[in-house]
């Protein structure tokens, strides 16, 4: 089961979802626990630098956009240099909207 399995719904059912991620690849952005709000996003909304709740490969990120290519294909990768890989637009479940550190 995904750690991200309720937001994903949530998401897909064009709701808001809130998630408190964990660990450190996108550590500056994104700390380990810090409250994720999400909103489903429509692709043509979806720009690079963008923090998304995203499906790269069979596994569920938080990560950022790094790239867009006609298609459109959207290039996913962490806060560290490192690269996922290309994704169509089905791929992306919602959009961060705000990142707080827990109180």
């Amino acid at each position: 089961m995904s750690w991200a399995k309720y937001a994903i719904e949530a998401l897909q059912q064009g709701e808001r979802a809130v998630i408190h991620p964990r660990g450190n690849s996108m550590r500056r952005k994104v700390n380990s626990g810090d409250k994720v709000t999400l909103d489903p996003v429509a692709t043509d909304d979806v720009a690079v630098g963008d923090i998304v709740l995203v499906k790269v490969k069979g596994h569920v990120y938080l990560h950022l956009v790094k790239a867009v290519r006609g298609g459109p294909q959207f290039q996913i990768g962490n806060n560290r240099g490192g690269i996922n890989g290309w994704v169509s637009p089905q791929a992306i479940y919602g959009r961060a909207t705000s990142v707080e550190a827990p109180s």
